[in-house]
């Protein structure tokens, strides 16, 4: 969803009034009452243009009697035939249907899931973005994305405090934070062409220069968006490439900002200590990877383009900001290096075959001092930016999950992608409440319950863990051979430590939200097939 504010006609007062305004049983009165207004097609899966006006500047006000801001309802036409581009499509459709009805000079993008939770936001902004002729280059003020239901623990790690927070101060210091698709303020001037170089709509009405001196539900007005919003409206255009939100990535909003920055624009973060915005979490595990598997191969699709951070945005924006960039584009490829981590140290251990160095060795403190010190800045900068020490503990352990299934998946439907195979293309995150599920939520448990292909891999990795740490342990007792296997079981139990998620939800629960028995017996499978494999290579090059 976006909502485009004339922010300069509104003070904190009026924003508070619009909590009653944004509930779901009036905005769907309100489109019920105005039926004639729009008309809405799902035969063939095709859709057609729809608006309704819900709040009118120039009728509608609120309780002090001054003017409340415009708000319109949007709906673009699809048709199977013409290409959507999901999300990108949609914000790019809306600012136009805005441009043609008040040409706000200020556009605001909001999920669909997040609401206003502070009315001092507006005026924040309008410190940064006032007047262009302050700071030309500045394109847009960035919130960090806030949640309103986290349980203590954050189990899924949906905070992403990295990306939304760490990295974001970070990036303030060089050119400003990357745009991450919510909560973010737009001048309207960057969506057409770099600050030095502005690129002409193909209708003069859409530039961000333009005056509307037309009420907006004149005929003309009404006519205009009808056509701007059609799915074939930007068939020859720049829009998608030259203009507005970028096409071709699944994560519209980071290769939006990537391309905006490598124009020229720069960018603002702004986290005061009350959230602007708040919004809904996945609260399933199933759900929190799978948002991450589409960021994978939308990042994945930036990566390996002709726009890729490593080759053009070292070049447009300079070697830090491109390492930025790269470093979020590029994290699949974490995925192969945890995953050998995971699982040779183990697999050797079983078989008595020490890997790494002896505890008494020199080589030894250098493991230990990349250990300690890469964990020990993380959990530092976590911490500094108001973490706590149990959510850094479930961040640091949900990265450690997404490698073997959100990045390998995401991987994979990106190879297909790249081959021309069939995928499931853009999936939706869930954030659908049900009662049961949230209570777990709520009380720290991990929820399971459907036989998901990314729970394989880490049941696995899982199983795989714990057989090694308690074989380690016997040969340890054995052998008395601690220091030579030390390195290996703290590995294992490192990974035991992770998985105890999984193995209660395989062993112990029996509620509906269980590791199902069919992804338990099918990892207990490979982790023999694994072993037996090892133990095969091993006995013929003996």
């Amino acid at each position: 969803m976006s909502t485009c504010f004339d922010l300069s006609r509104c003070d904190p007062s009026r924003f508070k009034c619009l909590k009653s305004i944004f509930t779901a049983r009036n905005v769907c009165d309100r489109v019920n009452s105005s039926t004639n207004e729009w008309i809405v097609s799902t035969w063939k899966m095709e859709r057609f243009v729809g608006k309704t006006v819900l709040l009118n500047s120039k009728q509608d006000v609120d309780s002090t009697g001054s003017a409340m801001p415009n708000l319109i309802y949007v709906s673009r036409e699809k048709s199977k035939s013409v290409p959507h581009h999901f999300k990108a499509g949609a914000l790019n459709a809306m600012l136009r249907v805005s441009a043609s009805m008040t040409n706000s000079p200020i556009v605001l993008t909001l999920d669909c899931d997040m609401y206003s939770n502070d009315p001092l936001t507006a005026q924040r902004v309008l410190c940064y973005l006032p007047n262009r002729s302050n700071k030309p280059n500045c394109g847009y003020v960035q919130f960090p994305q806030r949640y309103h239901r986290l349980n203590n623990a954050d189990i899924y790690a949906c905070e992403n405090k990295r990306l939304f927070q760490v990295n974001a101060i970070g990036m303030d210091g060089l050119n400003g934070p990357n745009y991450v698709g919510t909560g973010c303020f737009f001048h309207r001037r960057v969506f057409f062409g770099a600050p030095s170089s502005y690129i002409e709509p193909e209708i003069p009405e859409l530039g961000p220069d333009h005056i509307m001196d037309k009420p907006i539900n004149a005929r003309e007005v009404l006519s205009l968006t009808h056509h701007v919003a059609g799915c074939n409206y930007e068939n020859r255009t720049n829009w998608g490439s030259k203009m507005g939100f970028r096409y071709g990535s699944l994560v519209e909003d980071y290769y939006t900002g990537y391309r905006l920055q490598c124009e020229g624009w720069r960018s603002i973060f702004c986290d005061p200590s009350r959230p602007a915005f708040l919004g809904d979490v996945p609260i399933s595990l199933n759900d929190a990877l799978n948002q991450n598997k589409r960021w994978s191969v939308g990042l994945l699709e930036v990566a390996f383009s002709k726009y890729s951070p490593t080759t053009f945005g070292v070049r447009a924006m300079g070697v830090l900001m491109a390492q930025s960039y790269a470093h979020y584009a590029l994290s699949s490829v974490l995925s192969f290096p945890i995953i050998v981590y995971a699982c040779l140290p183990s697999l050797a251990l079983l078989q008595g075959i020490p890997i790494f160095p002896k505890v008494y060795e020199p080589s030894f403190f250098l493991y230990a001092f990349l250990f300690l010190g890469a964990y020990g800045q993380d959990c530092v900068d976590f911490i500094s930016t108001q973490g706590t020490f149990q959510k850094w503990w479930s961040d640091q352990r949900m990265w450690l999950m997404r490698a073997p299934s959100s990045f390998v998946f995401g991987t994979i439907e990106y190879v297909m992608k790249c081959l021309g195979m069939p995928t499931h293309g853009f999936n939706v995150t869930s954030k659908v409440l049900d009662d049961e599920l949230s209570k777990r939520y709520d009380q720290g448990i991990f929820e399971f319950g459907v036989p998901s292909p990314m729970f394989v891999p880490l049941s696995t990795i899982a199983i795989l863990n714990l057989i090694a740490f308690l074989g380690g342990l016997v040969l340890i007792l054995k052998e008395r051979s601690f220091g030579s296997f030390f390195i290996q079981m703290f590995i294992a139990g490192f990974g035991v430590m992770n998985s105890l998620p999984f193995y209660e939800g395989m062993a112990v629960r029996r509620d509906k939200g269980r590791m199902p028995t069919k992804t338990t017996l099918t990892s207990t499978l490979l982790v023999g097939l694994l072993y037996g494999i090892v133990s095969f290579v091993l006995n013929i090059s003996i």
